[in-house]
């Protein structure tokens, strides 16, 4: 949505006790996002509908965000309706790439604790969250689109599925699947976890490669990574199987942008966006190839 009528959407809610004038937030691409203050208090307000060539279903986002709040890592939700969703404003940092490589333990304490406790607060229905599927998805998409990136696809595909073979069995978790640095929020107590657009169940190694490849990590500190998350050593056949993951997550980011080229009314300049995942896919791509030798 466009961001004065979603702005006149905000006022119009029924729950403020007196005018309001939404104030834009920055970020977010699926959604546009707003800070209100009514009566004293502060929230954030996400306006947005379902986007199913992204496989974005509000009643899931809406379901897992409780479920965070109850697990104790992401902010209430104070109000929810049809394409809006009202939550608790978080007075805090908003975490950039530095901040997670500094504050790695209690970044993977709060992903640990995300993927085990919600499932325990979740209600209704909920999606998987299989790159694979997604990416195959996205193909199809491109191609019914008259994609110009249409001709790369055969090799993305082939890609894929020597990835999903490298992955093999998983154990499953419930993920976030988009951790970006900016979804950390640090209010000088503790950490938050915010944004649930994607979530869904999947392996916990999607989550940490997406937020090893999202931060920049380093090799090294991609293993410091691992042997938090599952507190022991690495060996190389763990190592691999994550590497696979990463390449992946960047793969399903490019198409994401692709898809987004000939999808999104969104002012965001996607082109560029694809272009700067492609450069870091390749450079994933590469050290997987590597490291099977």
């Amino acid at each position: 949505m466009d961001a004065e009528p979603a702005a006149a959407r905000v006022r119009s809610l029924a729950l403020w006790r007196g005018p309001v004038e939404p104030v834009p937030l920055k970020g977010g691409i699926t959604n546009t996002n707003f800070l209100v203050e009514d009566a004293g208090r502060r929230y954030a307000v996400r306006v947005g509908h379902d986007i199913p060539v992204h496989g974005i279903l509000r009643f899931a986002e809406l379901a897992a965000s409780r479920a965070a709040h109850a697990a104790g890592v992401s902010p209430a939700v104070i109000h929810a309706e049809p394409g809006v969703m009202v939550l608790d404003f978080i007075d805090g940092r908003t975490f950039a790439a530095d901040d997670v490589r500094a504050e790695l333990p209690r970044v993977v304490d709060l992903v640990r604790r995300a993927h085990r406790r919600i499932p325990k607060h979740l209600r209704g229905p909920m999606p998987m969250f299989w790159v694979f599927h997604v990416i195959r998805d996205y193909a199809a998409t491109l191609r019914e689109g008259g994609s110009p990136y249409s001709p790369a696809l055969p090799s993305f595909l082939a890609t894929a599925e020597r990835l999903e073979a490298a992955v093999g069995a998983i154990e499953i978790a419930f993920g976030h699947n988009d951790l970006l640095p900016a979804n950390f929020l640090d209010d000088g107590r503790r950490l938050w976890l915010v944004d649930w657009d994607y979530s869904g169940f999947n392996t916990p190694l999607f989550d940490l490669g997406g937020l090893a490849s999202n931060a920049g990590f380093a090799e090294d500190e991609e293993v410091r990574l691992l042997e938090l998350y599952y507190q022991r050593p690495v060996d190389h056949g763990l190592r691999r199987r994550f590497q696979a993951m990463l390449t992946a997550s960047l793969m399903r980011e490019t198409m994401w942008s692709m898809v987004a080229e000939i999808h999104s009314t969104l002012d965001f300049d996607y082109h560029a966006y694809t272009q700067e995942n492609l450069w870091r896919y390749d450079a994933a791509f590469v050290r997987f190839t590597e490291m099977g030798r």
